[in-house]
């Protein structure tokens, strides 16, 4: 029974996974001084190169994964990305205790996205993908 619903959950999970990246990529793009704002304020070099890398990283890479296409490299890339965005922006243990909460809770949310997009990398898009629609 699992087995004939294995197609139809990584569909789903492609689609959620995909969906915090899409729509954060699309928001720097409508909202980009903020954007290029918050990395400033985090100390981070070039934040206008960097809002824009994290852009196309967000847009291309989450519909790459969204549809299935190359979505090991998508899923590789963005669970990296996702990994250090946490170190940067989420340093729980940094920052004032009545902030420290909220912070470790992105944190955690951060490890967990990761998590499931290397679950990704690691067994593919599923059937229902362009990666195996090319590999048929």
């Amino acid at each position: 029974m699992m087995q004939t619903l294995n197609a139809p959950f990584t569909l789903v999970a492609r689609l959620l996974l995909s969906a915090i990246f899409i729509s954060a990529g699309l928001s720097k793009i409508t909202g980009f001084e903020g954007a290029v704002g918050y990395i400033e304020a985090y100390g981070l070099p070039m934040a206008s190169v960097v809002a824009v890398l994290t852009i196309i990283l967000e847009v291309v890479a989450g519909i790459a994964l969204l549809v299935g296409f190359q979505a090991r490299l998508a899923a590789f890339l963005l669970g990296g990305f996702t990994l250090i965005a946490a170190v940067i922006f989420h340093a729980f243990w940094a920052v004032p205790a009545d902030q420290a909460y909220m912070q470790q809770l992105m944190f955690m949310k951060n490890l967990s996205i990761a998590g499931g997009l290397f679950m990704v990398t690691a067994m593919g898009s599923g059937a229902w993908s362009l990666d195996q629609r090319r590999s048929a």
